[in-house]
């Protein structure tokens, strides 16, 4: 249970102030600006895996628990709760947003800029990258490493510092799934829950064949 509380408290706040910082940009005509906005989310993402990753491992993010279990670093009995907690965070955080923003119409939400399949290719790619950088750097899917949080964060950061104003730059199931069922704008969430998991999940593959000590170099 321990673990489920974790894995809450930290979605939420990562979703809180990550979307959050981007309902604040709109209802300050900019103040916190797209690069602010991308710092935003890679501080929060490594504080959280420092606050938390001993505990949980600091996944705050159902693609990255999928992934970890798809390894066989991560116990299967524990991926629904993980997730189920995981969401509730997100789900939570958007709330809390909604009633402090009524007005703001997307709560942070991500939308696709372009076609639906760019985005779709873009997450899954990102998430991708991301997910290489975290197995390599997790210790038994406990992402606690001296530089882990500011690696995995700062991916984070750069990947939504360029692609989103394209895709949105999710990476998160959860972030995702919140501030789309509470703004009432589920129509592109498809791209967003597919796309992440689909990437973190190819990740492990490559992971397996870059560690494989015992392939034979010519």
């Amino acid at each position: 249970m321990r673990k489920y509380v974790a894995e809450m408290i930290g979605t939420f706040t990562m979703v809180f102030c990550g979307t959050g910082a981007m309902v604040i940009d709109q209802q300050s005509g900019g103040a916190v600006t797209h690069v602010g906005v991308a710092i935003t989310w890679g501080l929060i993402v490594m504080v959280m895996i420092y606050c938390l990753g001993n505990i949980s491992g600091a996944h705050m993010n159902p693609a990255v628990s999928i992934a970890f279990t798809v390894a066989g670093r991560f116990k299967a009995k524990l991926l629904p709760g993980y997730i189920i907690s995981q969401l509730t965070g997100a789900l939570l955080a958007s709330f809390v947003l909604k009633i402090l923003f009524p007005a703001n119409l997307l709560l942070g939400a991500t939308m696709p800029m372009g076609s639906e399949i760019q985005s779709f290719v873009l997450e899954l790619l990102l998430t991708f990258f991301l997910m290489l950088v975290i197995i390599h750097l997790a210790h038994g899917s406990k992402e606690q490493g001296a530089f882990a949080g500011q690696a995995i964060g700062a991916v984070v950061g750069l990947e939504a510092m360029f692609a989103g104003p394209i895709c949105g730059a999710s990476m998160n199931p959860a972030r995702s799934i919140a501030p789309a069922m509470v703004s009432g704008h589920p129509e592109h969430l498809w791209i967003y829950i597919i796309g992440p998991i689909l990437g973190a999940v190819l990740a492990i593959p490559v992971w397996r064949y870059l560690s494989n000590p015992t392939i034979v170099e010519v």
